[in-house]
Formats: C-alpha cells, sequence, structure tokens
C-alpha cells in the first residue's frame, strides 16, 4: 500500500505543472478555449442560430448571443433527450444530470457530454487531488479508500446508454479504473434509489473498510458519518477509521457543518477542503489554508462571463472578463462551456478574493437572497452573521431557512428564520440580537433600514424540531444528491411550506 500509494501521490502532482500554466496565463487561457468552443459548435444547430462562423471575438459573441438561463436551453436540451444529436454540441449528448439547484418543483436535466464529464469533471476531481498531495505531501490518502456519496440514476431509453440523475451518479457509473477500485461503497449501493435504505447499507459497509478520504455535500455526509456512529454504537469517527485525513467538500457552505464534523472527527491531522463544482461544470478548488477561497480553475472547457449586480436581469448584459473584475465586488457567474450551455446564467455569484492568480468566493445565488425592503441580504452575510451569533451564544446549527416577513399598513416588515439547532443557545433572544447586531455590522443596507425600525423591525427567530428539514425534503421526494434547502428567499414559499408542516414551532423571538 505504501508503494501505491507512493506512485498515486508521484503521478498527481504531475498535474501541478498544467495548472501553474493557467494560473500564470489566464487570459491566454480563456482566449483559447474561447476559440474552441466557438469552433467546436459552430455546425451544431445553436451555432447556425447564432452564426458562430463568423464569430471571431469575446465581443461579438457577446453582442450576437443572448445569456440564458435553463428555462431558454430547455427546448433544446428537451430534444436531445428524445435523442436528437448536434443541437447544442457537436458529439453525442446521453447523460443528463438531474440537479434542482433548489427545492423548487422543477427539476433540471443538464447535458453531460463526453468532453464535460472528461475534461471538467473527472479533470476537477484528480486536480483536487493533485493541489492536496503537492500540499501534503506526507499524505497516505492512497492507502485506503473514498468514501463518496453517490446519487440515483435511472435510463431513458432502454436501447441505448442514455440515462438521467444526480451528477454524482453519472460520474460514479462512468469512473476510470483506477479512481473505482479506490471508492467505496460498491457501485449498486451508491446508486441505490430509496435513499434512507442507501444510507442503512452504506453505513453497514463503509464501517467496514479503511476509509482514508471523504467526498459529498456536508449536510447528507454528516448524516451518513451519524449513521455509522450510532450502528457502531460509539460517538467519534475516529475509531472507526483511524487513518481518515480529509474530506472533500461542496454544494452548500461548510461554515453551519464545521463544528459538528469536528465533534464527531477527533483526528489531530483531519483536514477539510473546499471545492466548488455543480452540475454545469467544476469551478473551483481550495489551494490555500484560507477557508471558502477558492482557486478559479481555467483550462477545463468552460468561459467564464462575470455580470455585475445591476446586469443579472438584462438578457445583453454588459459582462466582464478576467481582466476586468474587481475584488470585493458580486458577480454573476455566466459560463460556455463543452457541454453546450452557451451564456449560461447558473445562478450562482461569486466575489473575487485576488487577481493573478484568480481566488474568489462563492456569495450566494441571484435568485437566493433578501431585498424586499432594499437590504440587499446575501448569503455570505447570512453565513457570517450566524456563525458569529453562534460563537456568542454557544450554539451549533444543524439547517436553516429565512424569508420576509412584508410590510403592512401597520406594520414594518421583518426577516423571519427558521432554524434547527445540533446545540441550542441558552437564551434564544441573545441569539437573535446577535444576529441582528452582526448583519447590521456587515450589511450597511440592512443596517439602514433597521434604523429606528422604520422598513425593518428586530427578526423573528423560530427553533424548529430537530428533523424538521430533513423530514420537508423527504415529502418533497428530494433526500440526498445535489438536493439542499434554500437559504435565503426574498418570497414566503419555502418558509410557508414548513411552516405549514409543523404547527407546533417550539419557540420565538419577537
Amino acid at each position: 500500500m505504501q508503494l501505491l500509494n507512493s506512485i498515486f501521490s508521484w503521478w498527481m502532482k504531475k498535474r501541478m505543472h498544467q495548472i501553474d500554466l493557467f494560473v500564470k496565463y489566464p487570459n491566454e487561457v480563456q482566449k483559447e478555449w474561447f476559440i474552441e468552443l466557438i469552433e467546436s459548435a459552430r455546425n451544431t444547430e445553436f451555432g447556425s442560430k447564432y452564426n458562430f462562423a463568423k464569430i471571431e471575438t469575446e465581443n461579438q459573441f457577446k453582442d450576437s448571443v443572448p445569456v440564458n438561463d435553463y428555462d431558454d436551453l430547455k427546448p433544446y436540451i428537451s430534444r436531445i433527450m428524445a435523442g436528437e444529436q448536434k443541437i447544442l454540441w457537436p458529439t453525442e449528448t446521453k447523460w443528463f444530470a438531474k440537479s434542482s439547484g433548489t427545492t423548487s418543483d422543477k427539476s433540471k436535466f443538464i447535458p453531460v457530454t463526453k468532453e464535460a464529464l472528461e475534461e471538467c469533471h473527472y479533470k476537477g476531481g484528480k486536480d483536487m487531488l493533485s493541489i492536496y498531495c503537492d500540499k501534503y505531501e506526507d499524505t497516505q490518502v492512497f492507502t485506503g479508500k473514498t468514501l463518496m456519496m453517490g446519487g440515483s440514476s435511472q435510463s431513458i431509453d432502454p436501447n441505448t446508454d442514455s440515462y438521467q440523475g444526480d451528477l454524482s451518479s453519472i460520474i460514479i457509473r462512468n469512473l476510470p479504473f483506477w479512481a473505482e477500485i479506490r471508492r467505496t461503497p460498491d457501485q449498486e449501493t451508491a446508486l441505490m434509489k430509496d435513499f434512507e435504505k442507501k444510507l442503512e447499507r452504506m453505513s453497514i459497509i463503509t464501517a467496514d473498510e479503511n476509509v482514508t478520504s471523504l467526498s459529498g455535500v456536508p449536510s447528507w455526509m454528516l448524516v451518513l458519518l451519524n449513521k455509522v456512529l450510532a450502528q457502531k454504537g460509539i460517538n467519534d469517527i475516529s475509531n472507526i477509521w483511524p487513518n481518515l485525513e480529509v474530506f472533500f467538500h461542496g454544494g452548500v457552505s461548510f461554515t453551519p457543518y464545521r463544528e459538528q464534523f469536528e465533534k464527531i472527527i477527533s483526528l489531530p491531522k483531519m483536514r477539510y477542503m473546499e471545492t466548488y463544482n455543480a452540475s454545469e461544470g467544476f469551478f473551483g478548488i481550495q489551494d490555500l489554508s484560507t477557508d471558502s477561497e477558492l482557486l478559479l480553475m481555467l483550462d477545463y472547457g468552460i468561459y467564464y462571463e462575470f455580470a455585475p449586480m445591476e446586469e443579472w436581469n438584462n438578457k445583453f448584459p454588459k459582462t466582464l472578463t478576467l481582466d476586468e473584475v474587481e475584488t470585493g465586488v458580486n458577480y454573476a457567474l455566466i459560463i460556455s462551456t463543452n457541454a453546450g450551455l452557451w451564456r449560461y446564467k447558473i445562478g450562482d455569484t461569486i466575489c473575487f478574493t485576488s487577481k493573478y492568480p484568480f481566488r474568489f468566493k462563492v456569495s450566494g445565488r441571484t435568485k437566493h437572497f433578501m431585498n424586499a425592503f432594499g437590504e440587499e441580504v446575501i448569503i455570505e452575510n447570512a453565513e457570517n452573521a450566524l456563525a458569529f451569533a453562534c460563537q456568542f451564544t454557544g450554539a451549533q446549527i444543524e439547517e436553516y431557512t429565512a424569508a420576509p416577513v412584508y410590510l403592512t399598513n401597520e406594520n414594518s416588515g421583518r426577516h423571519e428564520w427558521l432554524i434547527e439547532f445540533n446545540k441550542s443557545p441558552e437564551n434564544l433572544e441573545a441569539f437573535a440580537e446577535a444576529l441582528d447586531h452582526r448583519l447590521q455590522q456587515i450589511n450597511s443596507d440592512y443596517e439602514a433600514k433597521r434604523k429606528g425600525n422604520m422598513a425593518l423591525e428586530f427578526p423573528i427567530i423560530r427553533k424548529m424540531e430537530r428533523g424538521t428539514f430533513y423530514a420537508w425534503l423527504k415529502h418533497k421526494g428530494k433526500l440526498g444528491g445535489q438536493n439542499k434547502v434554500p437559504r435565503l428567499s426574498n418570497d414566503r414559499k419555502f418558509i410557508e411550506e414548513i411552516l405549514g408542516r409543523n404547527s407546533q414551532v417550539k419557540k420565538e423571538v419577537v
């Protein structure tokens, strides 16, 4: 095993030369990918419609092709799923990542081409390991197995090899041999459709493996780890997997979960490494010790554009290239990819922390924020304020969501937070005061609206029973995979659904 570990580590670190190249020449690498993408798709239906054959510059591309969301591309994707080809991308497209992104009733089916799988998703997974091995030369990660939580997939057409499912299921179905032999549980278990049965089976199978790394969404991984602990009747994962050394996580912010992981994993050298990947692509990897600061990966078959907040809803927004962005500003991420997503607005916002190299933080969602009163509270604000309130009161949060309570002629508006605590604060009102205080400290718009309770009154905090959010996701058929609780909403759809299922709310602060 030691020899195998050394060989794998050496092989992974060879990739660092290519990573260094796009770090040093980011604009040149992006320009090359722009040209390759346009030339590759010039004879597709989409390429013909927007005259890709005559597009030579990035500005021509921006002037010719509108920014698209999923609904704009859905007619094309539906035809591809029905068997038509060369619509958005020239090569055969037979895999579709089922994505909700939020817990809305509509599912999105994102095309995953062979090029996107190999040049983006797999490349991202390998680079994650390359950066890790380069950073921690003493790693023994290849002496054991990676525990991966996969989603389910189902066939579309039994006469073809075409199927849909969570991105993780597509990745697991097509893993190269060297990666498959390092993974646990077995493929049949990993792709089980019934999430609760899968949890049960995974907790039994993986508990007897030598697991050295974890990979998945923090919320669902925590559920699995607690299941393993319960099955063994102990309270520390270190007693089950003493060689565990790293958790590669993504999908949701790790901030609310870090303390819970540290509570059940006491290994002194346990590391946590963040990635930013989605059904649409693999975008960033943590390459420093700074939490949440990610290196933008530039040679994955993705051409990036960045839209300032005031341009988010325009069909032909004024977008910026890498060279034009500024640090400390929130941009909507717009991508064109080798999966046939053209000027696609994925719904995430990022904020650059540095240029040359380009590092960033995921700051929120273009549709998931609270701005009912001009307060412009984004997820980054919420995570910061909640972490402050937890530290101040000794609380730990399991899940949460928040939405506005609209103003009326009689009352000012306010924010309502539904919070499921892993460890409740002794004084819920003190928690609410700390949350409100911190939001005013870090968000001047929120502070202005809170002044004198004129537009925004003191927030409502509702302490929810343990298991509330899990039960809600289960009711909606959205357990596991990339499904997650929407953190912030500008309307009350989600919050009313949850409250409607929980008429007995334990505590309230007004």
